[in-house]
């Protein structure tokens, strides 16, 4: 760790996401000293890769209700209708603070915002930039304004390996770095560390996206829900090694999921067709595949000059593995996506544990539910994020003790080996012999990380005995209405 290092700070936020970006940013603008941390470099988060865009309703057709309505109805009966409420109206300030920002979304020809439509929405609502590489265009533009704020101290190449305050409170964290063990105090400490897809033999997500964030706060007595719930994207890329998402973008401009022969086949399964909740859609897709059938997403009916000009990351990462984006068809199947659950938080961020606060993809609002809306995840990192730092801030000053120092982690788990456990018995359709078959074998493995998150989601999977959303099981195949109703946030004050 570099000289300077400073054992305290006003916030500390672990994960360099968007999420933590935007939460540096607006706590330095409340004059607060940032310390921000994060495993890796600060352009090596998830959300780098996120390609579609954020959702907002702004249009002349459009209106924050329906694009509630919209959330709701995707998240299967369990998104919590004032988080939803919070997510959508927030949401079109959160916007125009990107643009303040220097965000630079992209814009038709008479300079208007390009709003394109996605899966699961009723309007065009999802504001894009650099064609389908938005979660990049915005971490740039963010990672500037960081690095350019003298109140922001960045450490990268350090991960937080555990909580200052005793397990009762939080009061900043034990960061490792260049093998120094520190203890960094902070008023408030908001966990911004990502997903867990990495957990799965097939994802999208990066090698980093472990869950390290939730199983820390979890290790300390935070609760945590819904982690049972994780989002499987049906469109990746079925060719070469690491699974190449292709946006769901792509089929708002209108290309058409087929069989081998070239048959549209989702008009049959759903009044959207390719436009169908994205649970639908990756259950028709994995159905397919244990059908032995394959599945390919054509655009060779669009125009070829708007396809490469919309989607030009899109088009090189597809020539990367000797695929024309704009005249062959493209192997698609399900991969591991995106976490529903996390730490659960109120409406301003807060957990179970008075001075820890948790946003993005670590987090579990409640406004997703079952099944994520596409677009609302880096909605939610910004609009939660704001929350949580305002609380935060405004909040009293903890005096916890710092706890004894934790163990370095030694033991690594056998990744290679959970991550195709946890595809075969915890993947996108799940039974009650694969994952009590999963959770022994997890139970005899040493205690990391990895291993902690993967017995949270594999329990709670095995609790939940039906298929809502995201969440499939062979041996419960129906949803079961009983278990409807969302278990709502506690009450929070409002911010602006």
């Amino acid at each position: 760790m570099p000289e300077r290092w400073s054992h305290r700070t006003d916030v500390l936020i672990v994960g360099a996401g968007l999420a933590g970006l935007y939460a540096s940013l607006e706590a330095a603008a409340r004059g607060a000293r940032v310390t921000l941390v994060t495993k890796g470099s600060l352009q090596s988060s998830n959300s780098f890769m996120a390609q579609g865009g954020i959702a907002a309703a702004v249009a002349d057709d459009d209106d924050p209700a329906l694009h509630a309505a919209d959330t709701l109805a995707v998240g299967r009966g369990i998104a919590d209708p004032a988080a939803v409420e919070v997510l959508v109206r927030d949401g079109i300030r959160r916007v125009a603070d990107l643009e303040r920002l220097g965000v630079e979304w992209d814009r038709d020809e008479a300079g208007r915002p390009e709003l394109a439509r996605e899966g699961g929405h009723s309007r065009n609502r999802i504001f894009h930039a650099g064609g389908a590489a938005t979660g990049a265009a915005i971490a740039r533009a963010l990672i500037v304004r960081v690095l350019a704020d003298e109140r922001v101290r960045v450490v990268e190449h350090a991960a937080a390996i555990g909580l200052l305050g005793g397990g009762e409170a939080c009061a900043g964290a034990w960061v490792l770095g260049h093998d120094e063990l520190v203890p960094v105090r902070a008023r408030m400490t908001l966990l911004a560390t990502g997903g867990a897809g990495a957990l799965y033999a097939r994802t999208t997500n990066p090698a980093g996206a472990t869950g390290d964030g939730i199983a820390l706060a979890q290790r300390s007595g935070a609760r945590v829900r819904h982690m049972e719930f994780v989002q499987f994207h049906p469109t990746a890329v079925a060719a070469g090694g690491r699974a190449f998402l292709v946006s769901e973008a792509v089929r708002g401009e209108g290309a058409h999921l087929v069989s081998a022969d070239g048959e549209r086949f989702m008009p049959a399964e759903h009044p959207d067709a390719e436009l169908a909740p994205r649970d639908v859609v990756t259950r028709v897709l994995q159905a397919r595949l244990e059908r032995g059938e394959a599945s390919f997403l054509s655009l060779r009916h669009l125009d070829p000059d708007h396809v490469q000009g919309r989607f030009p990351s899109l088009v090189e990462g597809c020539a990367g593995l000797d695929i024309d984006l704009c005249r062959d068809p493209v192997p698609v199947a399900p991969a591991a996506h995106y976490l529903m659950g996390g730490i659960a938080t109120d409406l301003d961020g807060a957990t179970s544990l008075a001075g820890l606060y948790a946003s993005g993809e670590s987090a579990c609002t409640g406004a997703h539910g079952a099944n994520r809306l596409a677009s609302n995840s880096l909605l939610e990192c910004f609009v939660f994020a704001h929350r949580a730092v305002h609380a935060g801030l405004d909040a009293p000053t903890m005096d916890a003790p710092d706890g004894p120092a934790p163990e370095r982690p030694l033991a690594r788990a056998r990744l290679p080996e959970l991550r195709r456990r946890m595809w075969e018995d915890a993947g996108p359709v799940r039974d009650r012999d694969g994952l009590e078959g999963l959770l022994a074998w997890l139970d005899g493995q040493p205690e990391s990380n990895p291993v902690r998150v993967a017995t949270l989601i594999a329990s709670a999977a095995l609790e939940r005995r039906e298929s809502r959303g995201a969440h499939l099981r062979r041996d419960f195949p129906d949803l079961d209405p009983t278990l409807e109703g969302a278990e709502p946030c506690a009450a929070a004050s409002s911010t602006t």
